[in-house]
């Protein structure tokens, strides 16, 4: 089998009203998808997204005529793609899904097969006042999610610990809730400073008291003493981070040096699938936990459920939700049907070969930039 073809449908979903993401100091007012189809010559075409795959033509002729099985070899030019300014995990994606429906199993089943179905939690994007906060809230334990995420911004903290009270008051101890601080990347062009260690310190303490079950990004990626003194204080709190963090080197100095209680690297905007499961693996060695951030759309939660599930991540999966500034039909406006959770509160593998991924291809046509 060679690879004949790979091509790229860029879209643009316009949002109206917009998104107001609490980590994006700009209403995002469109909501862009990059598909990857990998075509061969046995007519198997496999499909990822996640990431822009911008100026990815320069380097397409790596990968034409080669064998699409040949993972680690591809995995490893898409590093060295990397290296030099792209980010080319979709296409690692799109690669997994063909070896998925050339075996006949889910990929989840090629990584692991540990679980078919994993606990979801709602993950807000917006920063909302407590009585929002609580609806959503209602609305979400209704829908079938046992643990919400809320943000927090650095300059409105007494909002955002009001919102998780207040949450914690009406859903009592039987709902868990994550916090998300957001300090440990920013946004191109945001160059607004961290909030300090202290500060996050006393904040943190306070989450604690309200029985968070993790606070994530805490701190910048590179202090790495930081969070091993958040973990030192609270240590009934995880302390979660990694998402966004590309060195593979440096995640497992963070193993090495005991850094984290979650890791939550991204197999579609950080690390590819592949090392993100030999990560986890180790992770779950050291006793810590492995569960992904997917706030992309739902080709990108589709493959870090597959990661999780295969290695038996948890003990909760990344679902984007925030009703009414982001839904599963916003976020996958790309596939004929959104990925949703069953009524029990948990995301199940599709048991179709490879990711399970069916493309609305009006949607596509539609929505082409």
């Amino acid at each position: 089998m060679k690879i004949t073809a790979i091509t790229l449908d860029r879209l643009r979903l316009a949002l109206d009203p917009p998104l107001r993401a609490a980590w994006d100091p700009d209403p995002r007012r469109h909501f862009d998808a990059t598909i990857v189809r990998v075509h061969t010559d046995d007519g198997v075409t496999g499909i990822g997204s996640g990431d822009t795959m911008a100026g990815f033509e320069a380097v397409e002729h790596l990968f034409l005529g080669e064998d699409p099985l040949a993972i680690v070899r591809h995995v490893k030019a898409i590093e060295t793609a990397n290296f030099h300014g792209g980010r080319f995990w979709p296409l690692e994606v799109a690669l997994w899904d063909i070896i998925g429906q050339v075996a006949g199993l889910p990929v989840a089943t090629l990584f692991g097969n540990a679980v078919r179905e994993l606990p979801a939690y709602a993950s807000s994007a917006e920063l909302k006042p407590p009585e929002e906060r609580v609806e959503t809230a209602l609305r979400a334990r209704e829908a079938g999610f046992r643990a919400m995420k809320i943000r927090i911004d650095r300059d409105r903290v007494e909002d955002g610990v009001a919102a998780v009270a207040a949450v914690r008051d009406a859903l009592g101890p039987g709902f868990e809730i994550m916090v998300d601080l957001n300090q440990s990347w920013r946004m191109a062009g945001d160059t607004s400073p961290a909030s300090d260690l202290a500060k996050t310190r006393k904040l943190v303490r306070r989450l604690a008291e309200l029985d968070v079950f993790w606070v994530e990004e805490p701190l910048p990626y590179h202090d790495l003493a930081g969070f091993q003194t958040l973990r030192a204080e609270n240590p009934g709190t995880r302390i979660a981070a990694g998402e966004m963090h590309h060195s593979v080197p440096e995640l497992l100095r963070y193993l090495e040096d005991d850094v984290l209680d979650v890791y939550q690297m991204d197999v579609v905007l950080a690390v590819g699938m592949h090392r993100a499961r030999t990560l986890a693996e180790l992770a779950q060695l050291k006793h810590r936990s492995f569960t992904p951030h997917s706030w992309t759309n739902g080709i990108g939660v589709l493959a870090n459920l597959h990661v999780a599930a295969g290695v038996g991540g948890g003990p909760y999966f990344e679902f984007p939700w925030d009703p009414p500034g982001w839904t599963p039909e916003r976020r996958d406006f790309m596939l004929a049907e959104p990925v949703m959770i069953t009524p029990a509160g948990e995301l199940a593998v599709p048991r179709r070969p490879g990711l399970g991924i069916e493309l609305d291809e009006e949607a596509v046509d539609r929505w082409r930039i």
